[in-house]
């Protein structure tokens, strides 16, 4: 038997492979087909099923092209509804994999059709569970992604969350390896651990939702106070999942077109988003006007669904060379399929052509400390990380709901722009630039560098 994690570290997400007498499962996996591919050619295995744990709302996943490519079967759990063809297992049913077996265990409350899939080594022993949603490492799945407005809100999927957990996987041995669907760093729960797997044993013990003693009331109260709003892109993800999407070589090859400086100008005056994915501290010294900056060496994925609101809009791509595709498949694992092309011979060939470039000043925490007084000091990072500790005068308006606040800035004023390090600081200063505020100036090193400083803090 074999149990391989493939964790993707942009999305926080895990798939797996499992493996017995040359016949292979993949769980949860990612949108582009060629790793599982090779996996499959190099270890000599043939791919029987493909599980998926629920219908997934932060990405998209690589069931329905794996499927084709391979004639493995897609199985769901119960209540799952798809428009392809799909095994939807009952609860308990048990699906047999060379000398292993899995067992179905229906586990909604996350979503409704979330399923746990127990992994039965070659004895029969309860060896994993491979949770999904369901079950992470320190926290579960938020309950509010499946919500039906009256007919079915946060609170009653929390509910059907804590029975799932208390009738279906707390029941089962202390020893039972625990394997989730994602880590620290998800919108999938609010607080995750960076440890990829753990025993249920040591679960039980530190995981504030499996306390022996809490209450159905207590558990529901737990997990729907304080969520935050899912990012917007997760509805569109979940209705590809559901639905069916485009061809992943497609997108790919439409999205890896190479443009000359007339025709990338030419698609931007068409209405495609500019999207600059160097490093920011590439990107403020030469930018294209109007472009917005969401590097490719940061959380990518998931800032491009939190702040790109139309997943259907043409974009075209400032990258850095060779990373084109790497950029175009990124887009892809979280819908964003409509790439049109890439700047052929990236700023270079844009400015050899004659066309304009801006910038955007950027400052060390030292100079703004002489500084700041002149403007206002706008901090991007999150609530939390806010409380926990900010520039005293600071204000604090975080990076993913951009689009609620930035009509409340005064473009009189110099905005001096902050985060943790610099990443998000300089994308929320792209998009303000990009919105005509001509005052911005992005700190460096963000707050870990201000904590060097005498600047005074809270």
């Amino acid at each position: 038997m074999v149990i391989e994690q493939i964790y993707t570290g942009c999305l926080a997400e895990a798939a797996y492979y499992i493996e017995s007498n040359g016949e292979a499962i993949i769980i949860d996996p990612l949108r582009e087909t060629e790793p599982y591919l090779k996996m499959l050619k190099d270890k000599s295995a043939q791919l029987k099923y493909i599980f998926e744990t629920h219908f997934h709302a932060d990405f998209v996943s690589g069931h329905i092209d794996l499927a084709k490519e391979t004639g493995a079967t897609i199985v769901y759990g119960p209540n799952a509804e798809t428009s392809f063809n799909a095994h939807i297992a009952t609860d308990g049913e048990e699906i047999k994999l060379g000398n292993i077996t899995l067992n179905v265990l229906h586990t909604p409350g996350h979503t409704m059709e979330s399923t746990t899939y127990l992994l039965l080594d070659e004895t029969g022993k309860e060896h994993a569970i491979f949770t999904g949603d369901t079950l992470f490492i320190g926290d579960v799945g938020r309950p509010d992604l499946a919500q039906k407005g009256e007919e079915l809100t946060s609170g009653d999927l929390a509910g059907f969350l804590f029975d799932s957990l208390r009738d279906k996987i707390m029941p089962l041995p202390n020893d039972v390896i625990v394997y989730p669907a994602h880590g620290a760093g998800s919108a999938c729960g609010k607080n995750m651990s960076s440890e990829k797997s753990d025993s249920l044993g040591e679960q039980k013990k530190s995981n504030y939702a499996l306390r022996a003693n809490m209450t159905k009331a207590e558990f529901i109260k737990e997990l729907t106070t304080d969520l935050l709003p899912p990012p917007q892109y997760f509805s569109s993800n979940v209705a590809l999942n559901k639905e069916g999407y485009k061809n992943v070589d497609e997108v790919v090859a439409t999205g890896t077109t190479p443009l000359s400086p007339k025709q990338f100008d030419l698609e931007i005056k068409k209405g495609a988003l500019l999207l600059d994915t160097r490093s920011p501290q590439v990107f403020n010294k030469q930018m294209i006007p109007g472009s917005i900056s969401i590097g490719i060496d940061g959380g990518f994925a998931p800032w491009v669904g939190a702040l790109i609101n139309d997943i259907t809009r043409p974009l075209v791509i400032v990258a850095d060379e060779g990373r084109e595709k790497e950029v175009v498949t990124r887009l892809a694992r979280v819908g964003y399929d409509n790439s049109v092309g890439f700047l052929n011979g990236g700023i270079n060939s844009w400015t050899n052509d004659g066309r304009s470039v801006d910038e955007i000043i950027s400052i060390d925490a030292n100079t703004l400390e002489k500084e700041w007084s002149t403007g206002v000091v706008l901090d991007v990072r999150t609530a939390s990380e806010y409380e926990e500790q900010h520039v005293v005068g600071a204000i604090n308006r975080p990076l993913d709901s951009i689009d609620d606040w930035i009509g409340e800035l005064n473009n009189d004023e110099i905005c001096f722009v902050h985060c943790k390090s610099g990443y998000r600081s300089m994308v929320a200063s792209s998009i303000l630039r990009k919105n005509g505020f001509d005052k911005i100036v992005d700190v460096s090193g963000g707050f870990e560098a201000l904590k060097q400083t005498d600047i005074k803090k809270s």
